[in-house]
C-alpha cells in the first residue's frame, strides 16, 4: 500500500508540474480505487457509484491546486470523495450514518479493478468520436490530458477563444445527448 501511496503522490506532484502524461496516470490509477471506495458505501444504490466517480475526478481536477505535497496523497483524494458522499446523501435526504471511516478500511480503499479503468476509457473514446473534431480534440486536451487552453490553443491551432467555445458546446452536447438516452 505504501508504494501505491508513494506512486499516486508522484503522479500528482508530477502533473502539478505539468507532466500531462503523468496526470493522466493519475486519474487512470484513481479511477478504480474511487469504484471500490464508492461502490462499498453504496451497494443499495450502484447506480450512481459512477456519477460520484465522475464528480470526484472532477473535484480532484477542480482542486488540485489545494493539494499539499508535503501530505499524503490519497488522504487528500479520499477526503474530496467522503465530501461528494456527503453531497451525495444530502441530495438524497438520507439520513444514515457514514460508516466505515477511511483510514479504518484502507484495505477497501485500495481494490484492484483494473479491467473497468479500460472499459470507461473505451466509453469516453466513443462518446467524444461522436462529436466533430473542433469540440473533440479540445475536450481530449483540457479535460483529459490536463493541458491548459493556451496550450491546446496552440497546439490545435485554434484560438484560445475557440477552444474555450469547442469545450463548452462538446460537453453541453454529450449533456444533451445523454439525458434524452437516460
Amino acid at each position: 500500500m505504501q508504494e501505491i501511496e508513494q506512486r499516486l503522490r508522484r503522479l500528482m506532484i508530477d502533473g502539478l508540474s505539468g507532466d500531462g502524461a503523468a496526470y493522466r496516470d493519475l486519474l487512470r490509477d484513481l479511477t478504480p480505487r474511487l469504484r471500490a471506495f464508492f461502490r462499498r458505501r453504496l451497494a443499495n444504490w450502484p447506480e450512481d457509484c459512477e456519477d460520484l466517480v465522475q464528480e470526484t475526478l472532477l473535484a480532484v481536477h477542480a482542486r488540485r491546486h489545494t493539494y499539499d505535497a508535503d501530505q499524503p496523497f490519497t488522504a487528500w483524494a479520499y477526503a474530496v470523495a467522503r465530501y461528494k458522499l456527503v453531497d451525495w446523501h444530502r441530495r438524497h435526504r438520507r439520513r444514515e450514518a457514514l460508516h466505515d471511516p477511511v483510514e479504518d478500511r484502507i484495505d477497501v480503499l485500495f481494490a484492484e479493478v483494473e479491467h473497468e479503468a479500460s472499459d470507461a476509457q473505451r466509453d469516453v473514446r466513443v462518446m467524444l468520436e461522436s462529436l466533430p473534431e473542433k469540440q473533440r480534440e479540445p475536450i481530449r486536451m483540457v479535460k483529459l490530458e490536463g493541458l491548459s487552453v493556451v496550450e491546446t490553443a496552440a497546439r490545435t491551432g485554434l484560438s484560445v477563444s475557440a477552444v474555450k467555445i469547442g469545450v463548452h458546446r462538446g460537453l453541453k452536447a454529450l449533456a444533451a445527448r445523454f439525458s434524452r438516452e437516460a
